[in-house]
């Protein structure tokens, strides 16, 4: 017998708040993570802005050893650190081996090589870290958050670029829903605001070069021209519905579907015939077992792309047909950026308030309709109202197409 999967913890680093009261407050209030540039001197770069965390320092959040740590490290030990309290799980023998952790990061730490390759070149190979290598390698995401909570269950890092959040939660989901594990710590990390990372994206022409912070990440925009660089983690703690009750947990919402496919057609682009997105939407509803009719709201990938946006569109329009019309769809990016691979289990974490608390998040800046992009992504601020199904869409590079399905919890 298949178990119900319900979210009873959350935690998160994030642009726009570090902990899960001031995100979603900001959220709700629609504010603008987005700001110029402070981790390094962007002076002979295009590129100006990106959403930073702000404020962020590991001794706050009791994160022995931060030096030995890169900083998505840090990020995601954090994020998990107040999932599990906001919780109240308890790791101990009883459920150590049911409790695990999926948490990945699209890069992982790539500062940490920017760092170290300086050395390299200026000092020599015999002043490179001996931390370097756990430093930078993406599973000792997971790892860590293992180590930190003392779970001792499936310890994995799933990777498929931005939708590595939301792969990682719906790894979990499924892991709890076919009885492997009673728990699990899900989500994603990343922090790449650097030198070389920038440098990277905007060799390919995938970042904003807008130096008007609210004109930069505008999703679903006529005038959109690349995305804005986000940082942070977030991460949700799934549990069975057996489990919860048992132990009287805050249950914040449930999860009652996934989809995964591939567009197999370009490493970056996503495929124009967007059967990819589709299927990956359409799977996650059959899991759920309900009508299309009934999804209320659509937090999409919406990067701020030209071709993800329009794509995205296009399928949310094939899927939905005439409900399509009456779709809530916005993209919080809007606010937070691209949090790569911490960008889909941020906005699942969004989708699980908003069902909890009755509210629908804006796309913030948008100021000129694109004939192409004609969906109500709620541009006019935050709406309140009840919501019963909630997904959440994560297109990475490579082709990776993910999608959940949440709904308000019902006893």
């Amino acid at each position: 017998m298949k178990k119900r999967v319900v979210i009873t913890g959350a935690g998160v680093i994030s642009p726009v708040g570090n902990n899960v009261l001031d995100f979603i407050s900001n959220i709700k209030g629609c504010v603008n993570g987005v700001g110029e540039i402070s981790a390094f001197d962007n002076s002979l770069y295009k590129t100006k802005l990106a959403a930073e965390v702000k404020n962020f320092d590991p001794k706050d959040f009791n994160i022995e050893g931060s030096r030995k740590k890169d900083r998505f490290l840090q990020f995601a030990i954090a994020a998990a650190k107040e999932a599990c309290k906001n919780s109240a799980y308890v790791v101990n023998e009883e459920n150590e081996f049911k409790t695990g952790v999926v948490v990945g990061s699209g890069i992982g730490g790539i500062i940490s090589i920017e760092e170290e390759h300086k050395k390299y070149l200026n000092k020599g190979p015999k002043r490179v870290s001996s931390h370097f290598i756990p430093k930078s390698i993406i599973n000792m995401a997971a790892g860590h958050v293992s180590i930190e909570l003392g779970t001792r269950g499936v310890c994995i890092s799933d990777v498929s670029a931005c939708a590595t959040g939301t792969d990682c939660i719906g790894h979990a989901y499924r892991l709890i829903k076919d009885g492997y594990q009673d728990a699990v710590f899900a989500g994603g990390c990343e922090a790449s605001i650097c030198e070389l990372a920038i440098s990277g994206f905007e060799s390919m022409t995938a970042l904003s070069f807008s130096d008007d912070i609210n004109r930069a990440s505008i999703p679903f925009d006529k005038e959109r021209n690349g995305f804005v660089m986000g940082e942070g983690s977030a991460i949700l703690l799934l549990e069975s519905l057996d489990s919860a009750l048992k132990r009287d947990a805050n249950i914040i919402c449930e999860i009652v579907g996934y989809g995964q496919t591939s567009d197999a057609y370009h490493i970056t682009a996503p495929n124009p015939d967007c059967k990819g997105v589709v299927k990956s939407m359409q799977d996650s509803i059959n899991e759920a077992e309900i009508d299309i009719s009934e999804i209320d709201y659509i937090n999409a990938h919406g990067t701020s792309t030209a071709l993800n946006d329009e794509v995205e569109t296009n399928a949310i329009k094939k899927l939905f047909e005439e409900h399509s019309k009456n779709l809530a769809v916005s993209s919080t990016k809007s606010m937070t950026g691209h949090m790569l691979g911490a960008a889909g289990s941020a906005e699942a974490l969004i989708c699980a308030y908003a069902l909890r608390d009755g509210f629908i998040p804006s796309t913030i800046n948008y100021k000129h309709k694109d004939e192409n992009c004609d969906l109500d992504y709620v541009v006019e601020g935050t709406r309140y109202e009840k919501i019963e199904y909630a997904m959440s869409n994560s297109l990475g590079f490579g082709g990776h197409n993910s999608t959940i399905v949440l709904k308000k919890y019902n006893k």
